[in-house]
């Protein structure tokens, strides 16, 4: 049960004044009468104390909503897509914690509800029934309609609501390319115009070029290593002069033993721990400072260090990494706000510079931000659930997606070429090339043969053939909020489609299936209602369930007739 603190309040003070008049009407009458006020006063003392520890304690901060005969529900973390529809015994902890990705406190159901909180929540599914606990704001019930698509539209009208713009068009344009695989830690000048100018002796399109972490002098230091790049102005302009555009990785942490960490500190502008010194995070690099962004001043300071190297060298954009909300637990800032709130607040940086790309953000939905996937691995399963969580990105308001690195992003992956799985590679490059973005990191020409090599850039070509498509439902993402890459259960709702997760639709005329599989030269598709022409331009009336060829150098897909 749930009370309002001010009505009990009220009640206490009215319990109050009662007892104040017993007492004085005590004096005044036979002993008789005496031990009835007696029992009386006992028993509102006993309804103020009850009265007052419910004031004390708050609203409960459990919740239980009943799921509906039928009803399917998906939740907006990332990466739990290849479990939704969530499944009785599903728990997750949204508090000080995103999965590794991005997250939305949001629930959307096939049955046309939603669910939203503007703070996070833990929530856990048993005995038919959404149980939400450990919330810190309330949990907001709202039916939009009777379909997945009628949920995900009213809760993105009402919480997240599209900007009207999108982000960089040229992340969508071509495919983009990070040096993170090919140079790890050595970032430098040579060997970054090597990687540039490899991608086009070898027939790959230019694009957007990122150059990965240790470019920089130390973490808060947003300035070229000297030793490793002789002239960075002049790199980036031949970069531009090859048809690039740059992108820098950044971060929110600051190395300890530089005067710009003594600089913040002295200013303030450094999360703190317990005792008011900054504190030491560990992360994935060591140990470091965090930047306090809950004051201003320190958002200002961020930004104005990112445009110096826009203005000084040329830089068109970023790769704003390492945000997520566990690095700000036990912290201490300017304002008393959560580590969620603080994960927000470094994704709000991006939004000063429209060449951008995250990987962890929290309520973010519906802002021009490039979202990428977590890292995933050189393997057959990470590939598999690639898919599901594109998916999942899109009705959490994450339109503007990129999966990842093609083949995978994880260090280590590529450096003994025997475990180089090609077909692996080239299946991948198929996957992405249909989904908003796509990016290599690993140089294919070095890992493959020159077949593979081929089937890979005959995935590039067909991307090519879907840029105007692509481009069309990324304008309209930004308008309206819908995703680009959308579930046939999205799309079709009461089909049974609520488990289809190994195809997707690229907005609503356009299925693709891509083969998942190691050693799969064919595949089955789900064909949804109405005619539909296969990339062998076979026609089929859906719905139904067929058979197509896949071999490698194919991705398998349906264009709706007209």
């Amino acid at each position: 049960m749930q009370f309002n603190a001010f009505v009990l309040l009220l009640f206490v003070y009215i319990a109050g004044i009662a007892l104040y008049r017993f007492d004085a009407a005590r004096n005044h009458v036979p002993d008789q009468q005496n031990q009835k006020i007696m029992k009386l006063k006992l028993v509102l003392s006993l309804v103020m104390l009850t009265l007052t520890l419910a004031c004390t304690q708050g609203p409960s901060n459990t919740t239980k909503i009943d799921i509906l005969d039928g009803e399917q529900w998906w939740i907006g973390i990332v990466t739990h897509g290849h479990l939704a529809p969530l499944a009785d015994g599903y728990n997750a902890n949204l508090n000080g914690f995103l999965y590794e990705n991005q997250a939305q406190p949001l629930l959307v159901s096939n049955a046309g509800r939603s669910l939203w909180s503007e703070e996070p929540f833990s929530v856990t599914i048993k005995d038919g029934a959404l149980i939400f606990d450990n919330n810190q704001g309330e949990i907001v019930l709202d039916a939009h309609g009777s379909t997945l698509k009628e949920a995900y539209l009213g809760a993105s009208t009402k919480y997240f609501p599209p900007t009207g713009t999108m982000p960089d068009e040229s992340l969508f344009l071509q495919p983009q390319y990070n040096t993170w695989i090919e140079l790890l830690y050595d970032q430098n000048q040579a060997d970054i115009l090597k990687y540039a100018q490899a991608i086009l002796d070898n027939g790959f399109p230019p694009g957007v070029i990122m150059i990965d972490d240790n470019w920089q002098q130390a973490y808060g230091v947003w300035e070229f290593r000297h030793e490793r790049f002789e002239d960075p102005k002049a790199m980036i302009k031949q970069l531009h002069d090859m048809g690039f555009k740059v992108m820098m990785w950044v971060c929110p942490f600051v190395s300890p033993d530089t005067q710009v960490y003594r600089e913040l500190r002295d200013q303030g502008l450094l999360l703190k721990d317990e005792t008011g010194r900054p504190k030491p995070i560990h992360w994935w690099n060591g140990q470091s400072a965090l930047l306090d962004l809950s004051n201003p001043a320190a958002g200002d300071w961020f930004k104005a260090r990112l445009q110096y190297l826009v203005d000084e060298y040329g830089v068109d954009g970023f790769k704003l990494d390492a945000g997520d909300a566990e690095y700000y637990v036990d912290t201490y800032g300017y304002k008393d706000v959560s580590p969620n709130e603080h994960a927000r607040l470094f994704a709000e940086i991006g939004l000063d510079f429209p060449l951008n790309e995250y990987r962890a953000t929290w309520k973010m939905g519906g802002q021009p931000l490039a979202q990428r996937l977590r890292d995933k691995g050189h393997s057959w399963s990470d590939l598999q659930v690639l898919v599901p969580h594109i998916l999942t990105q899109g009705i959490s308001g994450y339109a503007f997606t990129c999966p990842d690195m093609i083949g995978g992003g994880l260090m280590g992956s590529f450096i003994n070429l025997e475990k180089v799985d090609q077909e692996l590679m080239v299946r991948s490059t198929q996957t992405h090339a249909l989904m908003p973005m796509m990016q290599f990191s690993v140089a294919p020409w070095r890992v493959l043969s020159a077949e593979n090599l081929e089937f890979t850039k005959q995935a590039i070509r067909l991307r090519a053939e879907f840029i105007p498509v692509i481009l069309d439902l990324a304008r309209h993402a930004a308008q309206t909020g819908e995703p680009i890459v959308r579930y046939l259960e999205y799309e079709f709702p009461g089909n049974g489609y609520h488990t289809v997760v190994d195809q997707f639709m690229l907005g609503s005329d356009i299925v693709v299936a891509p083969v998942l599989v190691p050693g799969q030269v064919q595949r089955q598709v789900h064909v949804p209602p109405g005619v539909w022409v296969s990339h062998e331009g076979k026609s089929y009336t859906g719905p139904a369930l067929v058979t197509v060829d896949a071999p490698l150098n194919t991705l398998p897909y349906l264009k709706r007739s007209l």
